[in-house]
């Protein structure tokens, strides 16, 4: 399958206290359609930044579920990085234990994501996950955080939209694809 379309997605996850209330945030761009929306939400009970961080990527792809167009999500979590493309194969394979022989952490989100993904790569092809340095000036990257970090504070969060252009006007910076 090939798509001259991308879906460019940027995720971040936060925690006030690490268990404490958290949030996600998402910044993502339809290349197509030249139309960029963000995502987020709070979660009010104790959480951890790596749930949030899971939760991310799992509210990005539902929301792109429909659309066409290869999928490259850019995150600054190695635990959903490394979790993703390397550790789940080795869980699955172990009945969900570590190395160690303790019980995965997040199981029911990795499985969940593990789902989505799978779904989304058999309809549209295979998703690139790529790691981009937090607090380093990409524009999708601080966009994700602030959404995240925002939440878990219990902050009121007002989403931004429009073409690239747009968005990138509202916040003097650049999208870039890596």
């Amino acid at each position: 399958m090939s798509f001259s379309n991308k879906i460019i997605i940027y995720t971040d996850g936060s925690s006030l206290g690490n268990p404490g209330p958290g949030g996600y945030g998402a910044v993502i761009w339809f290349t197509d359609e030249d139309r960029v929306i963000e995502i987020g939400e709070q979660e009010e009970n104790k959480t951890t930044n790596n749930r949030m961080e899971i939760m991310a990527a799992i509210e990005s792809l539902l929301a792109v579920n429909d659309k066409d167009g290869l999928v490259v999500i850019y995150t600054d979590s190695e635990y959903l990085l490394n979790g993703i493309t390397k550790w789940i194969f080795s869980w699955q394979k172990k009945g969900w234990r570590t190395a160690g022989k303790k019980p995965v952490l997040n199981q029911d989100l990795w499985q969940r994501l593990l789902l989505l993904v799978k779904e989304r790569e058999e309809k549209w092809g295979k998703i690139t996950w790529k790691r981009i340095p937090g607090h380093a000036g990409h524009l999708g990257n601080e966009r994700a955080d602030v959404i995240a970090t925002s939440f878990a504070g219990g902050e009121d969060v007002t989403f931004a939209y429009g073409t690239r252009e747009e968005y990138e006007k509202i916040f003097d910076g650049k999208l870039e694809i890596q």
